[in-house]
């Protein structure tokens, strides 16, 4: 699995691009593993208005998840 980083979150966290062996059921789960790595990625990827797309289209949490799924997270997303 394909996981992507993208804007701020790429900043905050440090990463652009991970790939992941294991397939978690869904977003949800993935968000959750994915904090277990530290306390500074369980502060940012907590948060309820993370967007996150799953093969290039805007998805939630409950997405169901494949091991060949490209998952790219985004922060908040403003306009002016």
């Amino acid at each position: 699995m394909k996981i992507l980083f993208f804007g701020q979150l790429r900043e905050l966290l440090n990463v652009t691009e991970l790939q992941l062996d294991a397939t978690p059921s869904d977003v949800s789960a993935l968000l959750e593993h994915l904090s277990a790595q530290n306390d500074q990625w369980r502060q940012y990827l907590s948060s309820d208005s993370i967007l996150v797309a799953v093969n290039q289209t805007l998805s939630d949490k409950h997405c169901k998840l494949n091991e060949h799924d490209e998952v790219a997270f985004f922060p908040p997303v403003t306009g002016g």
